[in-house]
């Protein structure tokens, strides 16, 4: 095949998730899912289950190069995601390889904690995301708990902070663009905002589902790893993945006793479904 024909490569960098539903499972049913072809590079093992996690293993930070240095130097690679990076070790890492590839962009979703509050950042790390990652990222995914916590300064608190100042405090770490969503704020719908360089580049409004989600964070980040590496302009993309996660959301099952996982293949089984495709 020539390099014309090759589906859209993105590598994912997370942990794995047992349950399927967020972590690098997330990332490569979302990927593929969107019609691009999915890399992966462990950076941790964890323990979970639809509730939270239990517990979780770093890799060693000279694999998770090794990882992405042989898949790099073998395959043209259009986007990066970062999700869960395990250690600062790892952070490094991964910020020494991407360093490399300045022209690919870089989604960084930031994983803090679980959906149940299990920590899974220490301050440490945060501190390093802030250094090593954050100055290399194209957009930075957070929600607003996590944009809150990202955007801290000493002795402040974090209920003081307004997103819009958050946004701006990241920003100024050399990130080009932050969506926060707002699914944690107490508001009627669920509202997530893209902030750029000029200040508000989009908002979006969504209707608000029922129910917790597992991997919705994941989900959306690697739909916009898609969607850019599909060749749309950043608002766009953006826009697109939005409404890609909404429906995995609003399509999402309870397959256990914690939350719910969204499904990412929801179109294909609306294709499926009892007069589907007649006219």
């Amino acid at each position: 095949m020539s390099a014309l024909a090759l589906p859209p490569i993105v590598l994912a960098f997370s942990a794995t998730d047992p349950t399927g539903g967020a972590g690098l499972q997330a990332d490569l049913l979302t990927l593929c899912s969107m019609g691009c072809h999915a890399l992966s590079v462990v950076t941790a093992i964890t323990v979970q289950d639809t509730a939270g996690v239990e517990n979780l293993q770093a890799i060693d930070s000279d694999w998770v190069v090794d990882q992405a240095r042989l898949v790099l130097e073998d395959m043209p690679v259009a986007a990066f995601k970062v999700g869960m990076v395990g250690s600062i070790e790892n952070i490094a890492a991964i910020a020494e390889v991407v360093s490399d590839y300045p022209d690919v962009p870089l989604i960084f979703d930031p994983v803090l904690a679980s959906g149940r509050g299990d920590e899974l950042a220490t301050e440490d790390m945060i501190a390093a995301m802030r250094e090593l990652l954050l100055p290399q990222t194209t957009i930075l995914t957070p929600n607003s708990r996590e944009a809150r916590r990202l955007a801290q300064g000493e002795g402040e608190e974090e209920e003081e902070l307004q997103l819009a100042g958050a946004a701006d405090k990241i920003l100024s770490m050399g990130c080009e663009y932050v969506l926060i969503t707002g699914t944690h704020e107490n508001t009627q719908q669920v509202i997530n905002t893209l902030f750029g360089p000029e200040g508000i580049v989009r908002s979006d409004t969504w209707e608000r589902l029922p129910g917790s989600y597992h991997g919705s964070g994941c989900t959306l980040a690697s739909a916009i790893a898609a969607t850019l590496a599909n060749g749309l302009e950043l608002p766009e993309a953006v826009r697109e993945a939005q409404e890609y996660t909404w429906q995995t959301l609003n399509a999402g099952f309870r397959p256990g006793m914690g939350q719910h996982i969204p499904d990412r293949f929801f179109w294909a089984r609306e294709m499926d479904e009892p007069g589907a495709g007649k006219t």
